[in-house]
Protein backbone atom coordinates (compact mmCIF):
# COMPACT_ATOMS: atom_id res chain seq x y z
CA UNK A 1 0.00 0.00 0.00
CA UNK A 2 2.86 2.38 0.79
CA UNK A 3 4.33 1.72 -2.66
CA UNK A 4 1.12 2.81 -4.39
CA UNK A 5 0.96 5.98 -2.33
CA UNK A 6 4.57 6.74 -3.19
CA UNK A 7 3.85 6.34 -6.91
CA UNK A 8 0.84 8.65 -6.66
CA UNK A 9 2.91 11.25 -4.83
CA UNK A 10 5.68 10.94 -7.42
CA UNK A 11 3.18 11.53 -10.22
CA UNK A 12 1.92 14.65 -8.48
CA UNK A 13 5.43 15.87 -7.79
CA UNK A 14 6.46 15.55 -11.45
CA UNK A 15 3.78 18.09 -12.29
CA UNK A 16 5.55 20.74 -10.21
CA UNK A 17 7.95 23.37 -11.55
CA UNK A 18 10.74 21.77 -9.50
CA UNK A 19 10.73 18.78 -11.84
CA UNK A 20 11.43 21.09 -14.78
CA UNK A 21 14.27 22.72 -12.85
CA UNK A 22 15.82 19.33 -12.13
CA UNK A 23 15.77 18.38 -15.82
CA UNK A 24 17.32 21.73 -16.79
CA UNK A 25 20.05 21.36 -14.14
CA UNK A 26 20.66 17.80 -15.32
CA UNK A 27 20.96 18.99 -18.93
CA UNK A 28 23.42 21.76 -18.03
CA UNK A 29 25.42 19.36 -15.88
CA UNK A 30 25.58 16.94 -18.78
CA UNK A 31 26.71 19.76 -21.05
CA UNK A 32 29.41 20.93 -18.61
CA UNK A 33 30.80 17.61 -17.41
CA UNK A 34 30.41 15.38 -20.46
CA UNK A 35 29.95 17.57 -23.50
CA UNK A 36 31.31 14.93 -25.90
CA UNK A 37 28.52 12.46 -24.98
CA UNK A 38 25.71 15.01 -25.42
CA UNK A 39 24.83 14.16 -29.01
CA UNK A 40 21.51 13.89 -30.82
CA UNK A 41 20.34 10.93 -28.78
CA UNK A 42 21.13 12.82 -25.57
CA UNK A 43 19.23 15.89 -26.76
CA UNK A 44 16.33 13.67 -27.80
CA UNK A 45 16.30 12.16 -24.30
CA UNK A 46 16.23 15.57 -22.63
CA UNK A 47 13.50 16.81 -24.97
CA UNK A 48 11.47 13.67 -24.29
CA UNK A 49 11.77 14.27 -20.54
CA UNK A 50 10.70 17.90 -20.90
CA UNK A 51 7.74 17.00 -23.11
CA UNK A 52 6.70 14.29 -20.65
CA UNK A 53 6.76 16.86 -17.86
CA UNK A 54 4.69 19.29 -19.96
CA UNK A 55 2.10 16.59 -20.59
CA UNK A 56 2.09 15.58 -16.90
CA UNK A 57 1.65 19.22 -15.83
CA UNK A 58 -1.22 19.80 -18.28
CA UNK A 59 -2.93 16.60 -17.14
CA UNK A 60 -2.51 17.57 -13.48
CA UNK A 61 -3.93 21.05 -14.15
CA UNK A 62 -6.93 19.58 -15.96
CA UNK A 63 -7.52 17.07 -13.17
CA UNK A 64 -7.37 19.78 -10.52
CA UNK A 65 -9.80 21.93 -12.51
CA UNK A 66 -12.24 19.02 -12.82
CA UNK A 67 -11.96 18.35 -9.09
CA UNK A 68 -12.64 22.00 -8.29
CA UNK A 69 -15.72 22.01 -10.52
CA UNK A 70 -17.02 18.76 -9.05
CA UNK A 71 -16.37 20.02 -5.51
CA UNK A 72 -18.44 23.09 -6.30
CA UNK A 73 -21.28 20.97 -7.72
CA UNK A 74 -21.21 18.70 -4.67
CA UNK A 75 -21.22 21.73 -2.40
CA UNK A 76 -24.24 23.25 -4.15
CA UNK A 77 -26.19 19.98 -4.28
CA UNK A 78 -27.53 19.31 -0.82
CA UNK A 79 -28.07 15.56 -1.27
CA UNK A 80 -24.42 14.73 -2.01
CA UNK A 81 -22.78 12.04 0.10
CA UNK A 82 -19.80 13.08 2.20
CA UNK A 83 -17.73 9.98 1.36
CA UNK A 84 -17.56 11.08 -2.28
CA UNK A 85 -15.80 14.31 -1.35
CA UNK A 86 -12.87 12.34 0.08
CA UNK A 87 -12.29 10.08 -2.94
CA UNK A 88 -9.43 12.20 -4.30
CA UNK A 89 -7.35 11.25 -1.25
CA UNK A 90 -7.59 7.52 -2.03
CA UNK A 91 -5.47 5.40 -4.31
CA UNK A 92 -6.64 4.85 -7.92
CA UNK A 93 -7.42 1.18 -7.24
CA UNK A 94 -9.63 2.13 -4.29
CA UNK A 95 -11.47 4.69 -6.41
CA UNK A 96 -12.10 2.05 -9.09
CA UNK A 97 -13.47 -0.34 -6.47
CA UNK A 98 -15.73 2.42 -5.13
CA UNK A 99 -17.02 3.20 -8.64
CA UNK A 100 -17.60 -0.48 -9.44
CA UNK A 101 -19.47 -1.00 -6.18
CA UNK A 102 -21.77 1.95 -6.73
CA UNK A 103 -22.40 1.50 -10.45
CA UNK A 104 -23.29 -2.17 -10.07
CA UNK A 105 -25.95 -1.34 -7.47
CA UNK A 106 -27.66 1.25 -9.73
Amino acid sequence: MRWRSLLTDLGTWTASPYAFAIVVVYGFSWLIFSRETLEWHGLATLITWVMTLFIQRAEHRDTQAIHAKLDELLHVHGDARNEITQLDEKEPEQIEQFREGHTSSD
